[in-house]
């Protein structure tokens, strides 16, 4: 049952710096949201290389970073965008869609056909979008669809399901070709290092805004720490599926923060529709 417990902390704890990170920090750039979301938490994440035992990494390991940290970068600052510009209750919940990725892109790529529960959850991640959307604003069938599109948000965060998709796929691959408690807080600090000189130079980045609020960004980054160390306690307790399933909770978390503390609108709605996305993914996470 811990492995459970841990699980809900994760996912509570990624709708938590999510929602501190709208809260405090919405009035700077997505470059400056990402590098704060990434900087404050070196402080939780760089004394964990002490204590791990450092695996043998071949070149397969640092071809396969090589490819993930351009995409990663791209995910963070579209999600940072995302969740600047829409309510939270209309952009999280599209991560659900990440596990609907990972299968079309195993047909697409690979050939392989999902099973019935696997194409089932997909039935269920789409028609719970449609719910989400329902309102008065979505005229007609096809409204809610159209409201994707119209929602700058939700398009964006759509677009970093995707990439979640292919980063989820090689990240794995990466911890095969290392150790999970290695990997985790190695990506943070190789990620941070690889986008920060780059985000200065091009002055996207001002080295005052990120340090602006301390107190804030570190509330940020001990929640995401937490989330990150709860992750990886809990997939060494059981099987990576059934740990990613109870995660996947983190856009109904994110829903509710949205009504508590900005006052988003239609949240009975809204989580309706969340919880028929996350219905979608329990069974593409663990029958699909």
């Amino acid at each position: 049952m811990l492995w459970f417990l841990l699980s809900l902390l994760s996912a509570l704890m990624w709708a938590t710096a999510d929602a501190l990170t709208k809260r405090f920090f919405s009035d700077l750039n997505p470059y400056e949201m990402g590098m704060i979301r990434l900087l404050y938490l070196l402080p939780f994440l760089i004394p964990l290389l002490f204590i791990v035992s450092i695996p043998p990494l071949g070149a397969a390991f640092w071809a396969i970073v090589a490819l993930l940290l351009p995409v990663e970068g791209a995910a963070l600052f579209l999600y940072m965008n995302s969740i600047q510009s829409s309510p939270l209750s209309l952009t999280l919940p599209f991560l659900s869609f990440t596990p609907a990725f990972l299968i079309l892109t195993g047909f697409l790529f690979l050939g392989e056909l999902p099973n019935l529960w696997g194409a089932g959850g997909i039935i269920l991640v789409v028609a719970g979008t449609y719910i989400l959307n329902l309102n008065k604003k979505a005229e007609g069938a096809w409204g809610p669809f159209r409201a994707v599109l119209a929602e700058r948000g939700s398009w964006m965060m759509l677009l970093v399901s995707l990439l979640y998709a292919y980063t989820s796929a090689l990240g794995k691959a990466a911890i095969l070709r290392s150790d999970p408690l290695f990997f985790g807080p190695f990506y943070i600090i190789a990620l941070t290092l690889f986008l920060l000189p780059f985000l200065l130079l091009t002055k996207r980045v001002r080295i005052a805004a990120l340090w602006r609020r301390p107190w804030q960004g570190m509330a940020v980054g001990g929640a995401a720490a937490v989330m990150l160390v709860s992750h990886y306690f809990a997939i060494t307790m059981v099987q990576a599926a059934y740990m990613i399933a109870v995660k996947r909770l983190s856009p109904l978390f994110g829903v509710l923060y949205g009504g508590i503390l900005f006052g988003e609108e239609e949240i009975g709605v809204r989580l309706a529709g969340v919880g028929m996305m996350i219905s979608g993914v329990f069974l593409i996470t663990l029958l699909g």
